[in-house]
């Protein structure tokens, strides 16, 4: 590998010794988080079509019936999820590259080249809360759970469709990006110096090893998730408005 002289580099926004087509991916991330966040905002807004049936659109789960609210409930629903999400690792890397520029490639000259302080300082030093937004939607995963079951009951009997399929595939997403989360990893085995000692921190050392392997697919679960979560209430709230009909398989 031949040494280029600092002088003679690039230098700039958007300056780069790469060749490749390095500007693909952040077009690409940035437009697909574009049209999942601007659906889902859409969705949250209408508070309508949002139930069928033994189905329930997870933009809408737990479901909040209270009249009394200034705003529509899915909307602080969604609050908690959409905050995670926002401080999330793989997301920051998302939005910080295809918005901020801040830097849009690795190797790619930054928008704000010299001023980067990192989140250190206001407002993405808030960034840190992630890890107690990751206990809150923690426990949405239960009530999810619950629509799954409540997916299989059709008319007081039990029976399996289309939705419930659809809604089964998006709660097992959603539970997989939450345990492949960096703060899961670190709630499991990140507050302990010896895996050895007990029996107790012999188990919490297979649980961490168990998260670790889930991390490393963190990405890909953050995509999934978010195309199940819009496509679950897509779903729904086609049917719903008697668009489509479900299909019962069982």
């Amino acid at each position: 590998m031949v040494a280029v002289p600092a002088e003679v580099r690039p230098r700039g926004f958007a300056a780069t010794e790469r060749r490749d087509a390095w500007w693909v991916a952040p077009l690409l991330q940035g437009l697909m988080l574009a049209v999942f966040i601007s659906y889902a905002t859409w969705a949250a807004l209408q508070n309508a079509n949002y139930h069928w049936g033994g189905y329930l659109s997870p933009l809408y789960s737990p479901l909040i019936t209270a009249d009394w609210i200034p705003v529509p409930p899915s909307l602080l629903i969604l609050l908690p999820p959409v905050l995670f999400r926002a401080t999330c690792y793989y997301y920051r890397k998302a939005y910080y590259r295809s918005y901020f520029l801040d830097p849009p490639a690795c190797a790619v000259g930054e928008l704000r080249a010299g001023r980067y302080r990192g989140e250190t300082a206001f407002p993405l030093v808030l960034q840190n809360l992630h890890r107690y937004l990751f206990y809150a939607t923690f426990l949405y995963l239960p009530f999810l759970w619950s629509d799954v079951v409540h997916a299989t009951r059709f008319g007081g009997s039990f029976g399996i469709g289309l939705g419930t399929l659809v809604i089964l595939a998006n709660t097992t997403a959603l539970t997989f990006y939450s345990f492949s989360c960096h703060s899961a990893r670190h709630l499991v085995g990140g507050g302990l110096d010896c895996f050895s000692r007990t029996a107790a921190s012999r188990a919490c050392h297979a649980a961490w090893k168990g998260a670790s392997v889930l991390n490393a697919r963190h990405m890909l679960f953050a995509w999934m998730s978010f195309f199940t979560v819009c496509s679950a209430d897509l779903y729904v709230r086609l049917l719903a408005s008697g668009v489509i009909h479900d299909v019962r398989l069982l």
